[in-house]
């Protein structure tokens, strides 16, 4: 009865908010970024009770980082949602227009998807940036955040509430799953009489139990295995520089750098750089039996190379040629992102157009795949399927279509 209710609540509200103009959206997602900087103090406290729970359960540092708030995310956040407001609206735009032989027009316009579902772990941030996103797209959100961030998100979303009540809208376009049991999560998954489409964030478990169980049709986010591609014709400097940025400015992101694949003949130069800068941060590194002849790391096993670690630990693996790379990298990556570093604009091509991934970079970090870094103010995920959705989504990404037929008494 519980889940009934939120559903009920989210289908009659996304027929209003659905209609509501762009100044109307605007403004409430002003008013929002405003009470979120004026309860700062109050989401902190909510985040330090998380953050002892955490602690006191042994969190791995990865994930305490994602959980974790502080004055530098928070203005963060508001940036996001600042970033949303100068975006046009993606509502009500002509896709296509003509005229059927019988003098009819048919007009192809966006529309909201209507009720999104997101299940998500230890990330608060998401509670903020799904709101902001599927309010401006005209969407109504049911969130299912993780139990290590309920004090966080119960209080976020009290406040976005808040907010929306006091516009004179309905205050359901922004519902929190405040049951943190499993069975719960499960029946979230069977609510399609309600909601038109699900989003899992998190672990690769997660998106796959939601892939599994989901009754509603689902838009797979997907884990990280990411790849840079050092190649025989890389900057050093500038290969160094970028494996160190993806692999440790943040460990517990989908972006950060899991595998590092270099060519023969540059190991000998790159490898004892790369590990010494690495060395930085005590990166554990795990290597093929053609790295260890270079430097001293472990020995990199099979599943090494497909996993995506969300730690201080780094696969490489040796190759012969661009091919050999591209092989590798489309065995194991989980289709987010991967990058080459190479001032060969005919290795770069081929990198680039033979690695299957949402975002494939030519000497640039892969922590780039982002919703804000995009220029779309804020993502709802990064999509690695390839139907309706690719990559960091926007507001774009939460729309539909449908078609709009004007006529003068035509039959059939």
């Amino acid at each position: 009865m519980y889940l009934e209710t939120l559903g009920s609540n989210a289908k009659n509200a996304k027929y209003t908010i659905g209609l509501l103009s762009t100044e109307k959206k605007n403004e409430v997602l002003k008013k929002v970024s405003d009470a979120i900087v004026k309860n700062k103090d109050y989401i902190l406290g909510e985040n330090a009770k998380d953050l002892d729970v955490a602690v006191a359960n042994n969190m791995h540092p990865g994930k305490m980082d994602r959980l974790k708030l502080d004055d530098s995310r928070i203005e963060g956040i508001c940036e996001g949602i600042r970033q949303v407001i100068k975006l046009p609206d993606p509502i009500g735009r002509v896709l296509d227009s003509y005229k059927h032989p019988k003098n009819m027009l048919i007009t192809k316009v966006s529309v909201p998807l209507g009720v999104v579902g997101i299940i998500y772990e230890n990330r608060p941030n998401v509670t903020v940036d799904a709101f902001a996103l599927a309010f401006k797209s005209g969407n109504v959100v049911i969130l299912k955040g993780g139990s290590d961030a309920i004090n966080t998100n119960i209080a976020i979303t009290k406040i976005i509430r808040e907010v929306l009540k006091a516009e004179g809208v309905d205050d359901n376009a922004i519902q929190l799953i405040e049951k943190t049991d499993r069975e719960t999560t499960t029946a979230f998954m069977k609510l399609n009489k309600y909601v038109d489409v699900i989003i899992p964030r998190g672990s690769a478990a997660l998106i796959q139990a939601v892939v599994n169980n989901s009754t509603i049709p689902v838009i797979e986010t997907g884990s990280g295995n990411c790849h840079v591609y050092v190649d025989k014709d890389a900057d050093v400097d500038m290969a160094v520089n970028i494996i160190f940025n993806a692999k440790t400015q943040r460990i517990g992101v989908c972006n950060a750098c899991e595998s590092l694949v270099v060519h023969k003949d540059i190991r000998d130069k790159f490898l004892p750089a790369v590990k010494k800068k690495l060395d930085e941060k005590n990166v554990e590194l795990r290597g093929d039996s053609f790295t260890k002849e270079i430097i001293d790391c472990k020995d990199a096993t099979e599943e090494d190379f497909g996993t995506e670690y969300l730690d201080y630990i780094l696969s490489i693996k040796t190759v012969e040629s661009v091919e050999e790379a591209i092989a590798h990298i489309n065995k194991y990556n989980t289709g987010h992102s991967d990058c080459i570093v190479t001032e060969n604009d005919e290795a770069a091509e081929k990198f680039l157009n033979g690695v299957d991934a949402a975002c494939v970079y030519r000497n640039v970090s892969t922590r780039f795949t982002d919703g804000f870094e995009f220029g779309l103010g804020a993502e709802i995920g990064i999509s690695t399927q390839k139907l309706h959705a690719r990559g960091p989504m926007g507001l774009r990404e939460l729309t539909s279509y449908k078609y709009k037929i004007t006529g003068e008494g035509q039959v059939r």
